[in-house]
């Protein structure tokens, strides 16, 4: 599939999909949500790809927020269906996806930058990176889930605390938050994340999207976070990977996992 605004790369089963709107330090128009809908959705699809890394063109942008032209002049319906549409076809749809998707943050990760990053399963970061949810400078707030996944990974008074002041906050400061996992020099940065990718796709894929479903479930209202660990649990007994993992254990080699 061709992309106007996205570069694709798949190598030993990994996917990495960068956004390349350089000129605009990459940021999200609509066209560009709806190409990493569907570049998603075929990396999901492939089941030769293990795990996805999304990262931004160059070194001064992951994305530096939404591209605000498109949408300066919308009245109260337009932009809550940009909002509803947005979350459903792109943010909410990486949160989910069973495939584990790194973000790897190379440079500003603003508005939905920073909102597509937290929909990912965790985050890398460069030393050089900046976060922040500016939103409110504009006279709106942030609208693809934003308000949510922030106040979930660092807590309610440092969540306000961003979207209030509509400040940046550097790589050390966001390893501090939790809001990403590791910061390494630019130069390391893809290095880092494929490495941790090639620890993940050693492992039994039926299991993590497993892991990935329990773990969002906690975050879910009226979702009894438990019960759906039990269930998953309980499924797993069922697949080729839980026996291809235990036959191995138990014959002490390493498992080659069907993913099935």
């Amino acid at each position: 599939m061709a992309y106007n605004n996205l570069i694709i790369n798949s190598e030993a089963n990994i996917t990495t999909i960068t956004i390349n709107r350089p000129k605009k330090l990459n940021a999200l128009n609509q066209d560009t949500i709806k190409e990493l809908h569907d570049a998603f959705k075929v990396a999901d699809a492939d089941k030769s790809t293990k795990v996805i890394i999304v990262t931004g063109s160059g070194e001064k942008a992951f994305i530096a927020g939404a591209d605000i032209s498109e949408f300066a002049d919308y009245s109260v319906e337009e932009g809550t269906h940009l909002a509803a549409n947005g979350q459903q076809i792109l943010f909410d749809f990486v949160e989910n996806l069973s495939t584990p998707v790194i973000a790897a943050i190379n440079g500003f990760a603003l508005g939905g930058g920073l909102e597509l990053a937290m929909a990912c399963h965790f985050r890398v970061a460069s030393n050089t990176a900046k976060m922040g949810l500016p939103e409110v400078s504009l006279g709106v707030i942030p609208g693809y889930g934003g308000t949510q996944r922030l106040t979930q990974l660092v807590g309610k008074g440092r969540a306000l605390e961003m979207i209030m002041t509509a400040g940046m906050i550097d790589a050390n400061k966001a390893l501090s938050f939790g809001l990403v996992n590791h910061v390494v020099p630019q130069e390391a940065l893809l290095e880092l994340c494929e490495t941790l990718a090639g620890k993940i796709k050693k492992n039994s894929s039926v299991a993590i999207r497993a892991a990935i479903t329990a773990v969002n479930a906690n975050f879910k209202t009226g979702v009894n976070g438990y019960q759906t660990e039990i269930t998953a649990f309980g499924n797993c007994f069922g697949t080729k990977d839980f026996e291809e993992g235990t036959t191995a254990f138990l014959e002490k080699r390493k498992a080659e996992f069907p993913g099935e």
